[in-house]
């Protein structure tokens, strides 16, 4: 997916040195997180989606959400990648089950 190509172009310099980030982790259960990022001793679940409509996207917001309580996170971040013209780009925060989640639409 070129997004995640971007995604980590944009994502690298700002870590350079002081952090990294693994790609597509893998958790006991053999689950795969999409990004993680450890930046200045905090760690970052990212969940990169491409849309393809709302159901799709609430599990992906689900998916996201077991992954923070699998990494003991309150806090997550979901990219998606919408290419339809008559897109709603912009960052929202939702909650999930008692979870929150970033989402930033573009």
């Amino acid at each position: 997916m070129y997004g995640r190509k971007f995604f980590l172009l944009y994502l690298k310099p700002i870590i350079n040195g002081t952090g990294n980030y693994y790609l597509e982790a893998q958790t006991r259960d053999a689950r795969r997180t999409d990004v993680i990022v450890d930046y200045l001793g905090e760690q970052f679940i990212v969940e990169l989606k491409i849309w393809h409509g709302s159901e799709y996207n609430e599990r992906g917001e689900k998916q996201l959400a077991d992954y923070l309580e699998y990494y003991h996170k309150d806090k997550g971040y979901m990219l998606s990648f919408n290419f339809n013209q008559k897109k709603e780009v912009g960052v929202k925060e939702i909650r999930v089950g008692n979870r929150t989640i970033v989402e930033a639409v573009v």
